[in-house]
C-alpha cells in the first residue's frame, strides 16, 4: 500500500521545501494543493477519509503548510472538524515550518540545561516560530517574554499564546537593537526570531550581559539575528554564553520534520502539533 501525503498549503503554491522533506521522511507520493482554505479543504479531507479500508487509512497523511500561521490553525481546525468515527487520517500542522523549527531550538536550549524558573526572551516574537518558541519556553517554566516594534503587535501575539496554550508571555516594546538590548537585563535565556535577514542585536549588546546563558538565533541569512553568533553554533561559548545557529540547531529541526513525516503513517489517529512536535525534538535531541 503506498504512503500518500496530501499537502495542503494556504499560500498559492505549495512549499517545494516541504515536498522535499516529506519524500525523505517516507512518503510514496506527495500530492499539493494551493490557496487552500477552511471553505474549500472539505472535499479534500473527503478524499482521504472515504477512500481506503479502515486497516489501510494509515497509509493516507494530511500536512497543512503556508507562511501564515493563523490561517494554518485554521485550517488544521477545519480539517479535524470533518473525522467523525473512523473516518479519520493523521494530520500535521508546520506552517513556515514554525513547529519543527521552534520545537528543535528549544529543545536544545533545553538539553544544555533547564529553564525552569529562569528569564527567556523571544526577540521579534510575533512571527510563526517566535510565537512557538515562546509557548513552548513557558510550557518549560520559564518566564517569558516577546518582542515587538510595536507594543499592540507585542500584546496580540501574547494573547494568542494565552488562548492556544494556557500560558501567559509579557510583551514588550522594543523598536531598535538598543531597545532589545535593553529588554535582555537580567534574562537568561534569549531566542532570536525574527525575519530573514533582520539583526536584532549587535554583539556589543549582548556580550556584556552577564545573566545570559542561553542564545539562539533561528535566522540563517545574512546580517544574522544575533551577531557574534554563527550560524554553525551548536553548544559553542561565545563570550561566557552557550550558543545554537540557525544551522546548529537546523539538523534537528531536519531530522525531527522528517520523523514527524514517517510517524503520520504509523496510525490513523497522529495529531502533529506543537506539543506533539516539540515532545518528538526533545527526545531526539537528547
Amino acid at each position: 500500500m503506498k504512503k500518500l501525503l496530501f499537502q495542503l498549503d494556504t499560500d498559492p503554491y505549495p512549499s517545494a521545501f516541504d515536498t522535499v522533506v516529506a519524500y525523505d521522511g517516507g512518503a510514496d507520493h506527495v500530492t499539493g494543493y494551493g490557496n487552500v482554505t477552511p471553505q474549500n479543504v472539505g472535499a479534500l479531507v473527503d478524499g482521504t477519509i472515504f477512500t481506503r479500508a479502515p486497516k489501510d487509512k494509515k497509509y493516507t497523511a494530511i500536512f497543512i503548510g503556508g507562511s501564515n500561521m493563523a490561517a494554518g490553525q485554521e485550517l488544521f481546525r477545519a480539517v479535524k472538524k470533518k473525522f467523525f468515527a473512523n473516518f479519520r487520517v493523521s494530520v500535521m500542522l508546520d506552517s513556515n515550518g514554525s513547529n519543527t523549527t521552534a520545537a528543535a531550538g528549544v529543545a536544545m536550549l533545553t538539553r544544555s540545561g533547564s529553564i525552569a524558573g529562569k528569564r527567556a526572551v523571544v526577540l521579534a516574537g510575533t512571527g510563526p516560530v517566535g510565537l512557538r518558541a515562546a509557548a513552548l519556553l513557558a510550557k518549560e517554566g520559564a518566564s517569558v517574554a516577546l518582542t515587538s516594534r510595536k507594543r499592540e503587535r507585542a500584546e496580540n501575539a501574547c494573547s494568542q499564546i494565552k488562548e492556544r496554550f494556557g500560558v501567559s508571555v509579557s510583551p514588550i516594546e522594543a523598536a531598535d537593537n538598543a531597545a532589545r538590548s535593553a529588554a535582555l537585563k537580567g534574562t537568561h535565556v534569549v531566542f532570536a526570531a525574527g525575519a530573514a535577514g533582520a539583526q536584532l542585536l549587535e554583539e556589543s549588546h549582548w556580550q556584556n550581559i552577564s545573566s545570559i546563558e542561553l542564545m539562539a538565533d533561528a535566522n540563517a541569512t545574512p546580517p544574522l539575528g544575533i551577531a557574534g553568533v554563527d550560524m554553525m553554533d551548536k553548544g559553542a561559548n561565545r563570550h561566557g554564553k552557550t550558543t545554537y545557529g540557525a544551522i546548529g540547531f537546523g539538523g534537528l529541526k531536519l531530522q525531527v520534520h522528517r520523523a514527524c513525516i514517517g510517524k503520520l503513517f504509523d496510525s490513523d489517529n497522529q495529531v502533529l502539533d506543537a506539543e506533539e512536535i516539540y515532545a518528538i525534538a526533545k527526545n531526539m535531541a537528547q
